[in-house]
């Protein structure tokens, strides 16, 4: 069951995490704070010179009304990302003179089925199932997985493929689009949710009261910016895709390798994440990561080996090509 502490939720992949229907809401009786000393409690304090705070330390929860229509910050920089992601994945699509159309068919799934398991891949808490929320309602309110989202897009592939009979790889199409979504996406993540744990350096993120009471995080200490670390990931990794996405003999690989690299370093980041500890000091998504990485790692390891020469006893070139 989601445990409620002020405005958050604490989710199955073990973070305190903003909800998104709650941000929206006033905290105490308090205005929401957007940044700088306004609607801060008396003896706040300004955030600590030298340190990231009056960049990254503000809280945003909403970006307005607009007809009555509250906009979300968090769900207005994913839909960014994912329109800069289709649009990445277009622009390969037609560079690679790739012309079938079921491929629109296949995105289409992957992006429903991510949409769904990012949803319900918070919602499982406890082996009881007794004790989590009502599905129902964590629809409507619980908070979301990117982990979740990316297994659900994986998968949703892989069925449109099956369904439009697609037998093409489209892995080169994908890991440049969603490594740029990714980092555009993550914005919505730094400025809604609790930075990370305490660093014990000046350049950390420092919240006042109002916008530490709003994402649960202590008030005043300097904390790791760890979604501006994941930002920072994907975007160079958006970038190494770009320049190498024509040198691989298997260029479908690409993703395989994006998807190796981003396990290895949410596995780490979660440590400063701030995370709920599940079991044996490691947080939901470390134990999720556990048992994908294996699979992931060895996936790349096959992707970067020389291609294995082809043998045949046959001098027919037709079939040769056939094997």
């Amino acid at each position: 069951m989601s445990h409620r502490r002020g405005n958050l939720i604490v989710t199955s992949i073990g973070r305190p995490e903003a909800c998104l229907s709650s941000l929206n809401q006033p905290n105490d009786g308090q205005g929401v704070h957007r940044g700088g000393d306004v609607g801060e409690p008396a003896g706040a304090g300004p955030p600590q010179m030298g340190t990231l705070a009056g960049t990254l330390g503000a809280m945003i929860p909403t970006l307005g009304t607009f007809w009555g229509l509250t906009i979300s910050t968090h769900d207005a920089l994913v839909g960014a990302g994912l329109v800069v992601a289709v649009a990445v994945f277009g622009f390969e699509k037609q560079r690679r003179a790739v012309t079938d159309e079921r491929l629109w068919v296949v995105v289409a799934l992957a992006l429903a089925w991510g949409a769904v398991f990012a949803r319900l891949g918070t919602w499982v808490q406890h082996v009881d199932l007794s004790q989590n929320d009502a599905l129902a309602q964590h629809w409507l309110h619980g908070s979301r997985s990117i982990l979740g989202g990316l297994t659900g897009a994986y998968l949703g592939a892989l069925f449109g493929k099956r369904v439009t009979g697609y037998r093409e790889r489209t892995g080169a199409l994908f890991a440049p689009a969603v490594a740029a979504g990714m980092a555009i996406g993550r914005i919505g993540c730094m400025v809604t949710e609790s930075p990370g744990t305490a660093t014990g350096h000046a350049w950390g993120v420092v919240l006042n009261k109002t916008d530490a009471a709003l994402v649960g995080a202590p008030a005043n200490v300097p904390l790791h910016p760890s979604f501006l670390y994941e930002i920072a990931f994907h975007a160079i990794a958006f970038a190494l895709l770009w320049r190498f996405r024509d040198q691989l003999t298997k260029p479908a690989g690409l993703f395989t390798l994006y998807l190796g690299a981003y396990a290895v370093f949410r596995f780490l980041v979660e440590f400063v994440r701030g995370n709920e500890v599940a079991w044996a000091g490691l947080t939901r998504p470390q134990l999720f990561l556990l048992v994908v990485l294996p699979l992931l790692l060895w996936r790349a390891l096959k992707v970067l080996s020389p291609p294995a020469a082809k043998h045949s006893h046959s001098s027919d070139p037709a079939i040769v090509e056939a094997t």
